[in-house]
């Protein structure tokens, strides 16, 4: 059985993978976790791949890495004492450390956050995006196995936005060649 593909818009899947279990979430973390939720709660998936788009200061654009850790980059209540990404009264770690590592792949920490990350904070990750965390969270409390493959598009940068819709002709592209050659 092939496993779910989940991207934020149909955009970035582009007509690729037609021929897999797809599932499209809407933009940030909170549509990413509902829309997942619901589809684990009535489809029981074997496995969970997101793919999609994300920025770099740390990879070339073009590339497609292997997040295997997210944080909650937006999440900063440090004002009432709590560590910098934690969220205040939870268990979870900072850090989800939860995804099936790709040996052809370089791996690393993927910052999410409900924004189109281009300022200084998308240098302490090595990609940033909108729902990496919310996905992997919900896979890990759900015990559902979890990949993440993300196209870098942009430099997370001042020229992120033109970088990024130009990139969205290519990443499918790139995406599905990764997934085939990880033979998931």
């Amino acid at each position: 059985m092939k496993p779910t593909l989940v991207f934020a818009m149909k955009e970035e899947a582009q007509d690729v993978f037609d021929d897999y279990d797809v599932l499209f979430t809407g933009v940030g973390k909170v549509n990413a976790a509902y829309a997942l939720a619901k589809h684990i709660a009535e489809n029981k998936p074997q496995m969970i791949i997101n793919l999609g788009t994300a920025g770099s200061r740390k990879h070339a654009g073009g590339t497609v890495i292997n997040p295997t850790q997210f944080v909650q980059r937006d999440m900063d209540v440090t004002a009432l004492g709590f560590e910098k990404y934690q969220t205040p009264f939870s268990s979870d770690p900072v850090i989800i450390e939860y995804g099936q590592r790709l040996d052809m792949l370089s791996t690393g920490v993927c910052g999410s956050g409900d924004d189109f990350a281009t300022g200084d904070e998308a240098s302490h990750f090595d990609c940033v995006d909108m729902e990496g965390h919310a996905l992997s969270l919900i896979c890990q409390r759900e015990n559902v196995p979890f990949a993440c493959l993300k196209y870098i598009s942009d430099g997370a940068d001042d020229g992120a936005d033109t970088d990024w819709n130009e990139s969205l002709k290519t990443a499918a592209k790139a995406l599905r060649k990764a997934l085939e050659e990880a033979e998931l």
